[in-house]
């Protein structure tokens, strides 16, 4: 296991910038879809091929570092087993630090705290720390909007739901889908509330989010 490393933000990456956005269509909603970083090269000199899946993973913990909601992507840590150990050694490295990004295990962790919670998101060793800082923004004002500037425990659990839809509506099998908050939240007003959906839709959308709620909280 290699040792953690944590620093101060760059603004300057040795990987590659971002190379604009696309948009994709999504039952009749704009949706933005990051488009990959270009070629990178390694220490050895080798070209690295640029991946559309940029984020391995996304987890919110409390200040014990007890896991509250947590999304893997692409076989990231398969086993829950694997990814309770990895959020703790995250916790242990991270939340008596004043850095917002952090080396472990070969991924690059972008992280920032909030009364007694801490955010994560989490990306490869290669991977541009400004397009994971821009998911972990996006994520933190989408949740500071629902929660009504009370981004804490208490208010979390009682709209987890509704963390898990702007959690799927930022990130979709770890490629970014939306950057923008407020439109993550009116996505997620939309299919919620604003949309003509049946009550039975609704109600499917919700039960989704719960199921994942359980997983997430499985031990």
């Amino acid at each position: 296991m290699h040792k953690a490393e944590a620093r101060p933000r760059q603004h300057d990456h040795p990987g590659a910038a971002a190379r604009g956005a696309a948009a994709a269509s999504d039952g009749g909603r704009a949706r933005l879809c990051l488009a990959p970083p270009g070629p990178m090269e390694s220490s050895a000199g080798l070209a690295l091929e640029p991946s559309l899946y940029t984020v391995k993973a996304i987890f919110i913990l409390d200040s014990f570092g007890q896991r509250l909601l947590a999304k893997y992507y692409n076989g990231t840590f398969p086993s829950l087993k694997e990814q309770k150990i990895f959020e703790k050694n995250v916790f242990n490295k991270t939340h008596k630090t004043d850095s917002e990004i952090a080396f472990l295990e070969g991924l690059t962790i972008v992280y920032k705290s909030s009364i007694d919670l801490f955010l994560y998101v989490v990306g490869s060793a290669n991977e541009n720390e400004l397009m994971l800082m821009l998911v972990l923004n996006c994520l933190f004002e989408s949740l500071n909007h629902m929660l009504r500037k009370n981004v804490e425990k208490r208010t979390l659990m009682e709209n987890m739901d509704g963390a898990f839809l702007m959690v799927d509506e930022i990130v979709d099998g770890g490629v970014i889908l939306e950057s923008d908050p407020q439109q993550v939240v009116q996505n997620v007003n939309f299919r919620v509330d604003d949309s003509p959906l049946s009550e039975h839709s609704v109600t499917q959308v919700l039960q989704s989010a719960k199921e994942q709620i359980k997983w997430s909280l499985l031990k």
